[in-house]
């Protein structure tokens, strides 16, 4: 009688060991070891269109302001209460970042987190991802940004246990970063990203 083997389980430790000398990134969850899969045209335009404007928007911002930056999904976050390492599409820390150990690639205080939703992973990015991104202290805000049609869902920190949940569709000019007292135009957010035919893009 044929037994399959129960999947390997690693530690934290052998997971960013592994990460330091793969070819793709993969995230940890719980013991295991998750690859990424690669984004398409219209999640890379947006990340990119993100980066461009929070690149001016908190330059300003830092002026009178605690500094703040953004980040790509380059930088690994770290969620202790779930022994879970992800990578988001972009993070903005207020502050200065605080690192895991001596590392300077996995930050433990995330400000801000932004998802470009895909068909594979947005019922996880809606559910259980956004349930361990609460666990962190310092998250205040969390985008979720889809990339077939012009829809985007804002989720605000209300309390220990509360989160304010908004919505924005095409008939909305600009999405309102409660945390930073941002706004950042939704046409920038999804310029030049080519939507199906079925799904034709409303900011013309």
């Amino acid at each position: 009688m044929l037994t399959t083997a129960p999947p390997r389980h690693y530690s934290p430790a052998e997971y960013l060991a592994q990460e330091e000398a793969a070819d793709f990134r993969s995230e940890y969850h719980n013991g295991e070891i998750i690859p990424m899969t690669g984004g398409s045209l219209n999640h890379n335009q947006i990340v990119i269109n993100l980066c461009a404007l929070f690149k001016t928007a908190l330059k300003q911002y830092s002026k009178t302001s605690t500094p703040a930056k953004a980040y790509t999904s380059d930088l690994r976050v770290l969620i202790p209460a779930h022994n879970r390492y992800t990578y988001p599409d972009l993070v903005v820390i207020q502050g200065s970042p605080q690192f895991l150990d001596d590392r300077t690639d996995t930050i433990l205080n995330p400000t801000l987190i932004l998802e470009v939703l895909s068909k594979s992973t947005q019922d996880y990015d809606r559910g259980d991802k956004f349930l361990f991104y609460r666990s962190i202290p310092s998250l205040q805000e969390y985008i979720l940004i889809d990339q077939y049609k012009i829809h985007l869902e804002q989720f605000s920190k209300l309390d220990d246990r509360n989160w304010n949940y908004r919505p924005y569709g095409p008939d909305e000019s600009a999405l309102s970063l409660t945390t930073l007292g941002l706004e950042l135009p939704i046409a920038e957010i999804y310029e030049d990203v080519m939507f199906d035919a079925a799904e034709p893009s409303q900011l013309s």
